[in-house]
């Protein structure tokens, strides 16, 4: 089995400067969360800080702490290093992370659920089960009698009740106006009681462990009752006129307001069109040009906001006159008036900054005249100011007029408000804002108050809420003119609450609070936030600390309306809410209500198996979902009595919380108002009566039906039923689907609304016949909401009663046969493996709902069983629901990694990669999905690219998800194709094929999800296959190591036709196998592609350059020696002229055009012997030339054969001797670009640098190789880079030959210490010794180019256009070439550290680091050179130089092998330079978007090049070999 294990673990990815405290991250307790860095992050010295407290520790919000790295591979690794928690506390906690003097670069918060417990045997009661009804306390009448009220809630099978608060209420008699937060409301004691909290406690304890159920309350911090007397002993609770004179032009407006209402309701504005009873628009119009004209005129609110003219105009002309001055350090010389406003709100209170107003007005001199002038302009400009002012005031008193006319209209005009009739002083003309505790006076006499501090302190602000506002602002502080403007829509019976900043702004309404919050949690289960959105966050934030304190499991409710789903976040996130109430009311149609089911719960039917350690994934909150909210209107009034049971089972089928409020269920046809209502609820009585007005049973209303459906509800939660699919059928008719993962049962409801009165509305008879995939096990309940002979409604003087008429008819666990809502049931086949079933309905009516219990037909059962079974050695998720093999496939009865042990490394190339181009070869190709696209491998990794994003997203609308579902072809393919292998291959091919032939037999709506199960396993287990067959580094290795590791898998494979020349078949190791087409003995030796898909099949495939750049990161890096021995010998059996080719072409179309090839084999040699263990054996190792002779036509293998010790000698010779030749067939045969002068090749060593120099302008045999293609540009023929000449790289790599031989020679490993030369006829000896020192001698003086413009080495000054690099070249045809600043030199840097001086070295990365690092790879030439160009279009054809045909290949566009050698030496010369910690850091940095695009790309590579700044590049290779092998070996070298 797998090492998989069933911890949730989730992955938080952490980003420079991302602040998440607006995202949702919920998690339940037991999970692990783990931060990781991500790329903008990688390198840098991150700490993580968090809230969550220690094992044992209590939580504090403001004391955090810093969590320690984790390395899984044992190295300080920062693409795998992470930091954890172990969520075991419930509640909302911050992180945070910043790195160096950054302490915050970023942050969020995670909310972890509660887990809350029911029952003697204290079982777990999941939130998704949670089914709550809401009662109004004040109507469950006295404490001995509430029991029996509460029992209509078990008996209707809800599992929590939600208590409106059981306090003391005020005078308003509001369920939420609080008069004392501390007392049990003595109203529920019977006379000679004295009930209080450890009773309530009691009793609820006896409804968790008896009854199953969980209770709740509200806590109110908002507002207290206006008559509380603590209020009035601390005034300072409040917002009064003393701690908020910014009020006093509200309070002023609130008094006329009231004077108004008075002057009204005695009739004395009749004259002027304005009765006490206003009912018709002239009446509004009237009202409003008496609040115009009467009454802002009369308190001129404008004068709070105004400067005394004349007082400031004394001061000023007395300071003019003196000769006082401006002190500029207050003004900084800028001239402008300042307004000091006045803090206490006096009319004309404002002042002027006297300092600024001398700045600014200035008189041109001390006599008369200029100085009154000077004062007249002043006094011109406050009166402006002033003017300003009263505008701005007439703009707030339209606004107040506005609202005071919307707040009449809705009280006293609208069908839907409440008619209040003739303003009086019961029924003001608007609810008051202010509390004024003093008899009745004149205004005149009230606003001499004013003066009055001990006054004012007591008018105190009343709370509400104001529409379209921002929750997170505090309405009644300074800045907000909400009450001023009248945009308060007010509880005249409540006072808002004061709390300031932190408890010392208010001692004693926080104490008063705290033990308020400690009373409620040390008694209920949970809370219900009252007006959330309205409560200042730190408060709350503080007041749930509290309560968790003493209630750890602490279950958080609240209803919010902000309006907006991020704003939800901020108070679900920083208070840890865990459910937010959702209202099926607020659906307009049934369409709307299915929509919401699916929005607030579940996966998609058929959705994916998620790994157990994946992203953290934002989420909605978890919801509350109820028919209807205690506090708002009666469903039955704005749709039917009839919907209430359809609604009810819309509502129960959704998976998340649910509920209801008491009288729903009971048909009441109104609004139960929590602040008028004082009448009962009736107690249970199971054999009720239609007449008993005070007793409910279950014949009462849909009472029968709600305890069906919240059974039911209960049932699919607590069994895994966490699939959701809404079917919305026609108008009136919402199909519900749960369906179970594991067992694949389903549960459909068929719910027919009744939004309109049937009596009114016309319902269509015919009901549209429905089609249930599966076999309907029974009908769990079918019930209708039918009339019954009854009084007609009449509404109860002491209880409150509901609709009689009606009731539910009911049937549960009955078949199909003895439904009397379906019609009729038959079978259809759909397919094989798909059984269908068709339901006509015969008296769905309107009000009914029908729920069958659906299974998988039997044989498709048996098979998922089967499926699970052998999914279930890969992950014991599997388990349930799985069901042993009676009859097992023998490829089946052993484990799938037995199978995988059998391949080799090129094996896993055939099962996971290989692109179209490779499988054409074969005759096959990748799988495309029609209408689409095809898959970029044939291999399993085609397909798990496709569902890396297809999975975490459930999208099941995929077109790889419908090509499966449509038919067998991707299953067939996927097999099919390994089976022809033959060999273990075919094993796995069978393997895979037995595992589909079961899936072909499920329903095809799960084939998606068991096809990737299939499919991660597999994969999963060969890449650990993989891995068992590479190097202990890779092994040990952390996930970016092994993700580059499988480039070696993804470009070394054996093609149908040999790639490379044959080995001498004295060699041991080589690996052979019958030809396919003619039958004879072969060798299959591995080869390397260049690049996918460009570089990967045919004569392009092998190139000398490419191998060996890459050789040592793919081959030896991983553990492949022998294969990597093999194709160094190969290519040393194809040398002629002194080199290897460049295009291998299988060794008979080889071209020896690069000057370059033979010195990165030479390097690959001396990397095997230093890597390997007994590595320098290969110089011993039988080479089977094809060309011993530069003339001679290709020899079979063995015919001449030598050591390969001989073959790195002849190299050497022919290259001090000098290399002159012309390639055989030049012309269009074998180049169609090239001039003729190009087919000449000429290498030698410079006598007096022993430079290897060569090439001329018409060729390119370096690297930077691009041939003009463009005659329109005239380029065709010409190099875009000759690089001729003694290139860098060329100089670096010889030099490490040479060294390299030295030391062998030394150790008696080579018997070669020079070469003997003949020259104009004399012969020479050339010792390697000296070779080596006459390169080390001349490099720094050739190459360096100076930061000292009189430098006697530099030949072409006139040339230098950067300093302090090194040339890209020496002795070029066109000498500037040799200054241009190129990426190269970082080569030689690496295979030759010792030529350079380490300040120079130091400079000359800082320069490439600034110049040339781009995101993901090296510009391949300065940005300032005048032919650079970032962007490689080789489509493009234009008159164009340097650009047509992609000319600028090598000219600016980033090449990604280069910076593996910029980075290497980078870190090499770090560490010279003692500045290791900053250069671990870069490389880091560097490297993590490597790794961000490697784990994103399909291909699963990283790309030959980029165009400028990282961007995309359409004519790259999409994965290169040598782009994965340079960025390994900086991970080695780390």
């Amino acid at each position: 089995m797998l090492p998989q294990h069933l911890k949730q673990i989730r992955v938080l990815m952490l980003n420079d400067k991302e602040n998440l405290e607006r995202t949702l991250f919920r998690l339940e307790q037991g999970f692990e969360l783990q931060f990781r860095l991500g790329p903008s992050l990688q390198g840098r010295r991150v700490q993580v800080h968090t809230n969550y407290p220690l094992h044992g520790q209590p939580f504090r919000r403001d004391v955090f702490r810093v969590l320690a790295w984790n390395y899984p591979s044992g190295r300080d690794d920062d693409s795998d290093k992470y930091c954890s928690l172990d969520l075991k506390v419930a509640g909302s906690y911050q992180y945070y992370f910043g790195y160096g003097d950054i302490e915050r670069s970023g942050g969020g918060y995670i909310v972890v659920d509660p887990v809350l417990r029911v029952g003697v045997d204290n079982h777990v009661l999941p939130l998704d089960c949670v089914t709550i009804q809401t009662y109004l306390s004040k109507c469950l009448g006295k404490f001995d009698d509430w029991t029996d009220r509460l029992r209509v809630a078990k008996e209707t099978g809800y599992n929590m009740i939600h208590f409106t608060p059981l306090q003391t209420l005020g005078e308003s008699r509001s369920c939420y106006s609080l008069a004392d937060q501390l007392t049990f409301n003595p109203e529920f004691s019977s006379a000679g009681q004295s009930y209080g909290w450890e009773d309530v406690g009691a009793l609820v304890e006896m409804f968790r462990t008896e009854w199953n159920m969980i209770c709740i309350t509200d806590v109110v911090y908002n507002h207290t009752a206006a008559n509380s007397v603590w209020i009035r002993e601390h005034p300072e609770c409040g917002y009064n006129l003393v701690n908020s004179p910014h009020l006093r032009p509200a309070w002023v407006l609130d008094r006329a307001l009231w004077h108004l209402t008075t002057r009204t309701a005695q009739g004395r504005y009749e004259a002027k069109g304005l009765p006490a009873d206003i009912t018709e628009d002239k009446h509004l119009q009237a009202l409003r040009t008496v609040i115009r004209e009467d009454i802002f005129p009369q308190i001129k609110l404008w004068e709070f906001f105004q400067v005394d003219v004349d007082k400031a105009m004394q001061e000023f002309h007395s300071l003019v006159l003196n000769g006082v001055e401006a002190d500029h350090s207050k003004t900084g010389g800028v001239k402008r008036l300042k307004i000091i406003h006045d803090p206490e709100y006096r009319r004309y209170g404002n002042t002027v900054d006297m300092d600024s107003a001398l700045e600014t007005f200035v008189p041109l001199s001390l006599s008369t005249p200029h100085v009154e002038d000077c004062c007249d302009r002043f006094r011109d400009k406050l009166t402006q100011l002033n003017d300003e002012q009263y505008k701005l005031m007439q703009q707030h008193q339209e606004q107040a007029i506005n609202c005071i006319m919307g707040n009449v209209v809705y009280e006293r005009l609208a069908g839907h408000g409440p008619k209040l009739g003739p303003v009086t002083k019961k029924d003001p003309l608007v609810t008051r804002y202010f509390a004024f505790p003093y008899g009745d006076m004149t205004l005149e006499e009230e606003m001499l108050l004013l003066d009055d501090p001990e006054k004012c302190v007591h008018f105190l602000a009343h709370n509400g809420w104001v529409m379209g506002d921002d929750p997170l602002r505090n309405f009644a502080e300074p800045g907000s003119n909400v009450y001023l403007r009248r945009e308060l829509v007010a509880w005249g019976d409540s006072v808002k609450l004061r709390y300031g900043k932190s408890p010392e702004d208010c001692p004693y309404l926080w104490e008063h609070m705290k033990t308020y919050t400690e009373i409620t949690a040390t008694h209920f289960h949970g809370v219900r936030l009252d007006n959330c959105h309205s409560t200042p966050l730190h408060v709350a934030e503080y007041m749930l600390d509290v309560a968790r304190g003493v209630r750890p499991n602490l279950y958080v409710v609240a209803e919010l309306f902000t309006g907006s789903e991020e704003l939800d976040n901020v108070f679900v996130t920083k208070l840890g809410i865990s459910s937010l109430i959702r209202e099926a009311m607020s659906a307009g149609d049934s369409h709307e209500e299915g929509r919401l089911v699916y929005r607030y719960g579940g996966e998609p039917v058929g959705a994916f198996v998620q790994p157990s350690l994946r992203p953290l994934m934002p989420s909605i909150a978890h919801a509350m979902f109820l028919d209807v909210t205690h506090d708002n209107e009666c469903p039955i009034q704005l749709r039917s009595a009839l919907d209430s049971l359809p609604s009810s089972a819309i509502v129960s089928m959704a998976c998340c919380a649910t509920g209801s409020t008491r009288g729903y269920d009971e048909l009441v046809p109104h609004q139960i108002s929590v602040v008028k209502e004082e009448r009962f609820y009736p107690k249970w009585n199971p054999s009720a009566s239609l007449s008993s007005l005070g007793e409910v049973g279950p014949q009462t209303g849909i009472v029968a039906g709600k305890l069906a459906l919240n059974k039911l509800h209960q049932e699919l939660a607590a069994q895994g039923f966490i699939q959701v699919y809404v079917d919305q059928v026609d108008a009136d008719i919402v199909a519900i689907t749960r369906h179970c993962p594991s067992t694949h049962q389903s549960v459909v409801a068929v719910c027919r609304t009744a939004f309109h009165d049937p009596k009114t509305h016309h319902y269509d008879s015919n009901v549209p016949p429905m089609f249930i995939p599966g076999k309907i096990e029974e009908v769990v309940l079918e019930a209708r909401t039918v009339e019954r002979k009854a009084d007609n409604f009449e509404k109860d003087g002491k209880f409150i009663n509901g609709l009689p008429q009606y009731t539910v008819e009911i049937k549960e666990h009955i078949s199909l046969e003895q439904s009397t809502v379906v019609k009729h049931s038959a079978v259809t086949a759909k397919d094989r493996s798909e059984f269908v079933q068709e339901i006509t309905f015969e008296k769905l009516t309107p009000g009914s709902v029908i729920a069958f219990r659906v299974s998988l037909d039997p044989k498709a059962q048996q098979v998922v069983g089967v499926l699970r079974y052998y999914l279930s050695q890969f992950s014991p998720k599997f388990r349930k629901g799985s069901t042993a093999d009676d009859n097992p496939p023998e490829v089946l009865q052993k484990p799938l990694s037995q199978l995988m042990s059998k391949l080799s490394l090129a094996d896993m190339n055939v099962l996971l990669f290989r692109c179209d181009a490779e499988e054409q070869e074969d005759g096959g190709g990748c799988y495309s999905i029609p209408g689409w696209e095809s898959l970029k491998y044939a291999g399993l990794q085609g397909l798990v690219s496709v569902m890396a994003n297809i999975r975490p997203n459930n999208d099941l609308g995929h077109p790889v998800c419908a090509n499966l579902r449509q038919g067998d072809w991707l299953l067939d393919f996927t097999s099919k194709r390994l089976i022809s292998k033959e060999g273990p291959l075919a094993q796995v091919g069978e393997w895979l094929a037995a595992m589909f032939k079961y899936l072909k037999h499920i329903p095809r709506y799960l084939i998606p999800c068991y096809f990737d199960a299939i499919l991660v396993s597999t994969y999963t287990t060969a890449l650990d296959s993989t891995y068992k067959l590479m190097s202990s580094f890779v092994q040990n290795g952390s996930s970016f190591v092994r993700h580059l590791a499988l480039g070696s898998v993804q470009m070394c494979n054996v093609g149908r036709l040999p790639a490379l020349p044959p080995l001498s078949d004295k060699l041991e190791g080589v690996p052979y196998r019958l030809n396919p087409i003619s039958g004879e003995k072969e060798q299959c030796c591995v080869s390397m592609a260049a690049g996918l898909p460009h570089f990967s099949a045919g004569i392009f495939r092998c190139w000398g350059r490419d191998t060996f750049i890459a050789l040592r990161g793919l081959m030896l890096l991983t553990g492949r020696h022998l294969e990597a021995r093999n194709i160094i010998l190969a290519f040393a059996g194809t040398l002629r002229h002194g080199l290897i080719p460049n295009l291998l072409g299988e060794g008979r179309g080889a071209r020896y055009n690069c000057r370059d090839a033979v010195w990165w084999w030479l390097q690959c040699i001396q990397d095997y012997a230093n890597h390997v263990p007994q590595g320098h054996e290969i110089l011993l190792c039988p080479v089977s030339r094809m060309y011993p002779t530069d003339d001679s036509q290709p020899l079979p293998p063995g015919q001449v054969e030598q050591p390969l010790y001989d073959v790195i000698q002849e190299v050497l010779q022919r290259h001090l001797e000098g290399i002159s030749f012309r390639e055989r067939n030049a012309g269009p045969k074998i180049d169609m670009q090239m001039r003729d002068e190009g087919f000449n090749v000429e290498v030698k060593v410079d006598p007096k640098t022993g430079f290897v120099s060569g090439g001329n302008r018409f060729n390119c045999g370096t690297w930077m190789d691009k041939m003009g293609e463009s005659e329109r540009a005239r380029n065709k023929g010409m190099p875009a880079t000759p690089r001729d000449g003694a290139a860098v790289e060329i100089v670096g790599l010889s030099k490490s030959a040479v060294r390299w031989v030295v030391d062998l020679h030394s150790k008696g490993l080579f018997p070669y210490d020079g070469v003997t030369i003949q020259n104009n006829g004399t012969e020479s000896f050339v010792s390697y010794a000296q070779w080596n020192q006459q390169i080390q001698a001349s490099f720094e003086t050739h190459f360096w180019v100076s930061e000292d413009l009189h430098d006697p080495n530099e030949k072409h000054p006139e040339l230098v256009h950067k300093r302090g690099i090194y040339k890209d070249s020496h002795g070029a045809s066109s000498p500037w070439c040799d200054y241009q600043l190129r990426p190269n030199f970082t080569i030689a840097m690496v295979v030759a550290p010792e030529l350079f001086t380490v300040d120079h070295a130091w400079s000359a990365l800082e320069m490439a680091e600034k110049k040339l690092l781009g995101p993901l790879g090296m510009k391949t030439l300065d940005p300032d050179d005048m032919v650079y160009c970032g962007i490689y279009d080789n489509s493009l054809d234009n008159d164009n130089y340097n650009l047509a045909k992609g000319f600028n290949y090598h000219q600016g566009p980033e090449w990604l092998w280069p910076v593996g050698y910029f980075l290497r030496a980078k870190l090499y010369f770090a560490k010279k330079k003692e500045e290791e910690r900053d250069s671990v850091t870069l490389v880091k940095n560097v490297l993590s978007r490597h790794y961000t695009h490697l784990e994103r790309s399909p291909w699963k590579g990283l790309p030959e090049l980029t165009n400028e700044n990282g961007q995309y590049c359409p004519f790259s290779c999409e994965t290169q070999a040598w782009s994965l092998a340079t960025v390994l070996e900086v991970l080695y070298d780390l």
